[in-house]
């Protein structure tokens, strides 16, 4: 039998990233207080990319716990305007709100990946992206948001760049599987480092 990585996430889109590149999955998701987390930590003065890396590791950790033996994969995404750090929108004004504020500016995605096993660190790693929006009317942001409808929740930019999302771009730069959420290469070369099977 092909043994699972355990993912402590619920995103679709990293099961998905996972899952094409032969990977068998299990999602656990981790449940934690992000919110605390996050306040606490910039309380402190910690920058974008120890938060993300607290908050994946965090993750992996809970779940590895109570699944010894197995590889557990924790991940998280922050993104950050200048000094802010944004979270999933709760609604569509939320949303809509959000990317007014990231209308024609340049923002940075940092995507973070812990792997645990029996409490020992195997890996972690933050990559980071930057992605410029162009300017687009209210009109145009409307449309956009009729579109996607409740798929705006789901990510921490209130975007899909593997969707509708790509046209609120005028330039991307960094690593896309980053952007959607892990740094893939990262974790398989981790993934293969320990043995572990792939379909």
């Amino acid at each position: 039998m092909v043994e699972r990585l355990i993912l402590a996430s619920a995103s679709a889109a990293r099961r998905a990233m996972l899952e094409a590149a032969g990977l068998t999955i299990e999602a656990v998701p981790a449940a934690i207080d992000e919110a605390a987390i996050k306040a606490g930590l910039t309380a402190e003065g910690a920058p974008a990319r120890d938060i993300a890396d607290k908050l994946a590791e965090l993750k992996a950790a809970k779940i590895a716990r109570r699944h010894p033996g197995r590889l557990v994969l924790g991940a998280d995404q922050i993104l950050v305007l200048d000094a802010t750090l944004f979270d999933k929108p709760e609604s569509r004004a939320a949303a809509r709100t959000q990317l007014q504020a990231l209308r024609g500016q340049t923002h940075r995605l940092l995507s973070a990946a812990v792997i645990i096993r029996d409490g020992e660190t195997l890996m972690r790693h933050v990559d980071e992206a930057r992605l410029t929006m162009r300017v687009f009317s209210d009109a145009f942001l409307e449309r956009y948001l009729d579109a996607e409808g409740e798929l705006v929740l789901s990510s921490v930019g209130a975007y899909r760049l593997e969707g509708l999302g790509a046209q609120l771009f005028a330039r991307v730069q960094g690593d896309y599987f980053t952007i959607l959420g892990l740094p893939l290469f990262a974790t398989l070369d981790t993934l293969r480092r320990h043995g572990f099977c792939m379909t």
